[in-house]
């Protein structure tokens, strides 16, 4: 405008080809403006103008705007609206039908207001865009504004530096933190996410591609729930204006927590369910008390308990019934300590084999005493000088960080048997109700099997007891022989048998030398065995021939219902250098001779003992000073696995060197051909010919 000339002139008539593209609301919008001088010619007229009204600027300026564009039944009116507006000052607006230059009624948004030049003169501005046009963005961006602001799903727009621009009230609700105390903040300052750093990498990777990532899941813990896990599904995208300029990022929070706990919880089922599966395949795969223990300890770390230990009542160790509970002192025995990683709470346990008195306020006791679980979801100070062993123990566990104890009680049959003890230190999750009913499941499994093993084991002890009772001490110095023997039980989960030797001081200095089998298990097995050997001992001193000797121990097994007994009998003579040998069915003796090679004796085999009707023979072997003597049981030599010749050839192939020394000899018999596992007993006599 050109002072004192009452004119405007458009900076453009028309689009050039260098038009700048759209890159904010008004230009969406497409908003015209237009001057009119006091007598309502247009002295000013925008491209915008020319692109709603449909009139150039040539064709524009200088008309009267009333003619050009106004309806004549509505000039009063709008000859009285100009006038009050030049008149008064005061702006109006509101919406008025326009004529288009191509003769249709557009009903257009006006703003007009009066303008002053320097000189005074007095103008009109008219501020005009399409009113369906701007009734749709209106009432867009209201849709927007409510859906945002209500939505139940949290919602956050990020600058490009992702900066907080506008948050919603369900993100204010999730992470506790006031909507306008997000602006110009950091995405990672209030979002209580762990994993902040993938997140934005993410949102970076949808500013730099504009390719949305959806349904990202992230879990956490909000500052408004802090002791609850929750979940998310974010989802983000880039935000950009109609041109394709990036604005920033926006960030939808779907609350997907109970789908999330509900798949938590299928989950932690599954787990438990293949817990126990792996509890019923590994727990009481021996009967063997501490083994037993060991697999449960096994099992149960780290899955359900950071640190394990299982405690055995002591009484019930010993197969002694307890009187009544009460509330005093209680004797454990640690059979089985185990941690799912390094920790100081192992030290603070008592370990396995050794022996602990707890007294009656400690849990572990009245676990035991009442025979429920004892549960402490949240173990403070005062909860750990009644779960530690002593003060030194008690610090050990502060420092381990056990934050949740559970105690459930072995029980078998009714009776209390000791307890299952677990700890969580690392974990963070405190024991509930569902760690109860689990561990009470595989304290119950477990129980069952310490229960057979303790009893099992009792029984065996008493077996053993009885064997080596019947079995001869170490054997006396006799003429003309060096010896030595061994009994070793089966290690396995068989009961003891019937296995036995003896070497039997005879008259002019002869000895009688024995090796027999019982066939069976148990004490009944061992019984037999002794009322044997005592009568071996009964005809040996009435110097009976081997063969002799065996006829009448035939006739006494044939009494004995359902045994069977194999039997070697020898009697060496020093002054003659002779061995007289009888069997009854039982494995060749072997002889090693310093400059020969190992063999086995060939002798009549004979009948086992108890088969009854069978003659036995005796054979006479010379032997030499150094000859190896060796006597053994099936036990021995005999597996489940290899031929019983190829067994014999290994331990033909111990004997190579006759002069070891004898108990060399015997420990090198047992450990090389034995397995620890073995389900046999074994009896071994060795006589070196002085």
């Amino acid at each position: 405008m050109t002072a004192g000339s009452g004119s405007f002139e458009s900076s453009g008539g028309g689009y050039g080809a260098e038009s700048p593209r759209p890159t904010g609301l008004l230009d969406m919008l497409s908003v015209a403006a237009v001057v009119v001088d006091a007598d309502g010619r247009i002295v000013f007229w925008t491209p915008q103008a020319e692109e709603l009204f449909g009139y150039t600027s040539e064709e524009a300026l200088g008309t009267y705007a009333a003619r050009l564009f106004i309806h004549p039944q509505h000039l009063p009116a709008v000859a009285k609206l100009f006038a009050e507006v030049l008149k008064t000052g005061r702006s109006w607006a509101g919406a008025f039908p326009v004529r288009h230059k191509d003769g249709s009624t557009r009903l257009t948004e006006f703003r007009n207001m009066r303008l002053l030049d320097d000189l005074g003169d007095v103008y009109a501005l008219g501020i005009a865009a399409d009113h369906s046009l701007l009734q749709r963005v209106e009432t867009d961006l209201a849709l927007c504004e409510r859906l945002i602001s209500q939505s139940p799903i949290g919602i956050a727009l990020l600058d490009p530096d992702l900066h907080y621009l506008l948050v919603n009230q369900a993100l204010e609700r999730i992470d506790a933190t006031p909507a306008e105390e997000h602006i110009g903040r950091r995405l990672r300052e209030t979002l209580p996410l762990p994993d902040i750093d993938t997140i934005e990498s993410s949102l970076r990777q949808v500013l730099t591609t504009g390719t949305p990532l959806l349904d990202q899941y992230h879990v956490g813990r909000p500052p408004a729930d802090p002791d609850t896990e929750h979940a998310w599904s974010l989802s983000f995208y880039r935000l950009e204006d109609p041109s394709g300029r990036v604005l920033g990022a926006a960030i939808s929070f779907v609350d997907v927590t109970e789908r999330h706990r509900a798949s938590a919880e299928a989950d932690r089922a599954r787990r438990r369910l293949a817990l126990i599966a792996d509890a019923s395949t590994r727990v009481g795969t021996t009967l063997e008390v501490e083994q037993t223990a060991h697999e449960l300890a096994e099992v149960a770390a780290p899955e359900l308990a950071d640190v394990v230990a299982v405690d055995i009542l002591d009484s019930a160790l010993a197969c002694r019934r307890k009187r009544r509970p009460d509330n005093g002192p209680e004797l454990f025995r640690a059979l089985a300590l185990k941690a799912a990683y390094p920790s100081v709470a192992l030290r603070a346990a008592d370990p396995p084999g050794d022996l602990a008195a707890y007294e009656g306020d400690r849990l572990v006791t009245l676990c035991v005493h009442t025979a429920r679980p004892v549960l402490v979801r949240h173990v403070g100070e005062r909860d750990l000088p009644r779960i530690a062993r002593d003060a030194e123990a008690t610090t050990l566990l502060a420092r381990a960080g056990v934050h949740s104890y559970l105690a459930v009680p072995l029980i078998a049959h009714g009776e209390v048997l000791g307890a299952l003890d677990l700890k969580r230190t690392r974990n963070p999750v405190p024991f509930d109700e569902d760690d109860v009913v689990l561990a009470s499941e595989l304290a119950s499994r477990a129980a069952v099997a310490i229960d057979n093993a303790r009893w099992f084991q009792s029984v065996r002890n008493t077996a053993l007891t009885l064997q080596r009772s019947l079995l001869p001490d170490h054997p006396p110095h006799h003429t003309g022989l060096e010896l030595a023997s061994r009994y070793q039980p089966a290690q396995a989960t068989s009961e003891v048998g019937g296995d036995w030797y003896d070497v039997i001081p005879l008259t002019d200095d002869k000895t009688a030398l024995v090796v027999g089998d019982v066939m069976g298990n148990g004490i009944d097995a061992a019984a037999t065995m002794g009322r044997l050997r005592t009568a071996t001992c009964a005809y040996a001193d009435l110097d009976l021939e081997p063969a002799s000797v065996l006829q009448h121990l035939d006739k006494i097994t044939c009494d004995l219902e359902h045994y069977i007994v194999t039997c070697l009998y020898a009697v060496f003579d020093p002054r003659t250098g002779q061995c007289h040998i009888a069997n009854a069915g039982h494995m060749p003796p072997a002889l090693a001779r310093p400059d020969r090679p190992p063999e086995l004796l060939e002798l009549p085999a004979g009948a086992p003992l108890g088969v009854g009707g069978v003659p036995f023979e005796a054979t006479t072997v010379d032997l030499g000073p150094g000859d190896l003597l060796v006597l053994y049981t099936d036990g021995l030599v005999e597996t489940r696995h290899h031929p019983i010749d190829d067994r014999l050839d290994v331990l033909l192939g111990f004997l190579d060197e006759p002069r070891r020394p004898l108990e060399e000899s015997c420990d090198l018999l047992l450990y090389g051909l034995r397995h620890p596992d073995d389900h046999d007993d074994v009896a071994l006599l060795v006589a070196r010919v002085l």
